[in-house]
């Protein structure tokens, strides 16, 4: 296999394989009649949902009773910039809500709370303002501006300077620009310092190099003495897997068709809301899309997290995390 990478550098190349591997585990363990749950996390999230199709079909017909989204992606699908800039704000403000530059009211307010705010006025009126562009009146404008502010914690001047389009590279590196502190891609809790405050990206993300050391550390420990496999070869937490076939790869409608397929397939969504690699409010869009109708309304299930893109390095949302997964595959399990 090592002699032909583009074997499995692809999207479905990349599903193929794990799913072969699935079958075949099942198959040799005889586990057919077990409950069967996915669970991926991040690019993982792909790979989750184009192994609903992989395995429900292609012959294979092996039914699936749940599949768990962490830190999802947008699974192929596509959204214009200025509805990117209205799905991202509640990530904003929850991320100035915690590193406190928020008004004073908000402060005082749990942050659930909020955030609710931030996403009523993201839907509502920051939403039609954008969809106005330069037909804007000059005193909602300024209104959207203030209120822009107050939920970002970014100056109204900015906000202006931006014709009213914060994007997430810039918001990292603004909120605290004038700390000499850029935000964490991760996780938006994390701070850095760059060589210099004034530019638009960051020099690195903290939030990464916070975890990037314990990963290999534990992995290359864990796989040498309690698994023991010997092995010289050096463990990369990010391969070299370039170029990526991406080709025809709405994953979101392959999802959507397989759980039209198999009613007894449910989705568990588990988001972080300083989570600024995948954000939140991204993926509840996508999820409420997904079956307008609203015949998946019941087997769709959320768990909200107050940490980032990997919500159990928090010890609080680590505990709710799995709680909540426990009890998902529970649930799942006993629709049958």
């Amino acid at each position: 296999p090592g002699e032909n990478p583009k074997q499995f550098h692809g999207t479905f190349e990349d599903v193929e394989s794990v799913g072969d591997f699935i079958h075949l585990y099942i198959t040799r363990k005889e586990r057919w009649v077990s409950p069967k749950f996915i669970l991926g996390e991040s690019y993982g999230t792909n790979r989750a949902a184009g192994l609903s199709g992989y395995l429900q079909g292609r012959g294979a017909g092996m039914y699936l009773n749940g599949i768990i989204l962490v830190s999802c992606t947008s699974l192929g699908t596509r959204i214009s910039p200025d509805m990117g800039c209205i799905l991202d704000l509640p990530h904003y403000t929850a991320t100035a809500w915690y590193h406190k530059k928020l008004p004073e009211d908000l402060l005082k307010k749990d942050l659930c709370v909020v955030i609710d705010e931030a996403e009523k006025f993201a839907l509502g009126e920051y939403n039609l303002a954008l969809i106005k562009g330069n037909k804007l009146p000059e005193k909602e404008k300024a209104d959207i501006v203030n209120k822009l502010a107050k939920y970002t914690g970014l100056s109204p001047q900015y906000i202006i300077n931006s014709n009213l389009r914060i994007t997430v590279e810039r918001f990292r590196k603004e909120l605290l620009r004038n700390e000499h502190t850029t935000l964490g891609r991760l996780d938006s809790r994390y701070k850095g310092v760059d060589k210099d405050s004034a530019g638009e990206n960051y020099e690195y993300d903290p939030a990464n190099a916070a975890i990037y050391g314990p990963i290999p550390t534990l992995f290359n420990h864990y796989i040498r003495t309690e698994l023991k496999y010997k092995n010289d070869i050096t463990y990369a937490i990010s391969g070299s897997v370039r170029p990526w076939n991406r080709s025809n790869e709405n994953l979101a409608e392959i999802l959507r068709q397989e759980m039209n397929k198999n009613k007894y397939l449910n989705v568990f969504l588990a988001s972080g809301y300083y989570d600024g690699c995948t954000r939140y409010f991204r993926s509840d869009y996508l999820f409420s899309h997904l079956g307008l109708n609203g015949e998946f309304k019941d087997r769709f299930k959320t768990g909200y997290y107050e940490a980032g893109h990997m919500m159990y390095i928090h010890k609080p949302s680590h505990a709710k995390f799995k709680k909540d997964i426990a009890e998902f595959i529970i649930s799942a399990s006993s629709n049958l």
